[in-house]
């Protein structure tokens, strides 16, 4: 399979654009760069559907190779109809932010600003933490504490035969 080069440059093209555009305040331009990553997930798909083929119908003279993939097709329709219904959403998005506020930015958010004033190191969360946290567990000082005290007695080896008769 050859791939074409003019679609892989575009399909590069419109992630970097996206990707830039997802990163602006403004919801319009991030409307539009998830446009733009809409459209170009859809190359690639197209692409990796190979050199256009017979159209996928049963003939028994046909060689199989020569079929056409439905699967990308119908990837790409998939991809057409979730794209759209995230534009729709996204739209509803960006004309209440207009009703209510007159402004297509995203301001900062109060709580943001302090979270990100804060410093990283947190008392609690860096604290040392001793090895051994269980209430319950006793960690043994010396080598003869180590060892449990039923290990060091010999086994009971009884001389009467429990159960049946002899």
């Amino acid at each position: 399979m050859s791939i074409n080069l003019t679609l892989l440059i575009v399909m590069g093209v419109l992630y970097a654009c996206g990707i830039y555009l997802i990163l602006e305040r403004s919801l319009t331009r991030v409307l539009l760069g998830l446009m733009l990553l809409a459209n170009a997930t859809n190359i690639l798909i197209l692409s990796t559907g190979g050199y256009a083929g017979l159209a996928p119908l049963f003939s028994k003279e046909t060689n199989p190779d020569a079929y056409n993939d439905p699967l990308p097709q119908a990837l790409i329709l998939t991809s057409i109809v979730i794209s759209f219904a995230v534009t729709a959403f996204m739209l509803g998005i960006i004309y209440r932010t207009w009703v209510l506020a007159r402004q297509d930015e995203i301001q900062d958010d109060l709580e943001d600003v302090r979270v990100a004033k804060t410093p990283s190191f947190d008392a609690e969360d860096d604290a040392i933490v001793p090895l051994e946290t269980s209430e319950f567990a006793v960690t043994p000082t010396t080598t003869t504490d180590r060892s449990h005290p039923e290990a060091t007695e010999k086994p009971h080896t009884s001389t009467t035969q429990e159960g049946g008769s002899a």
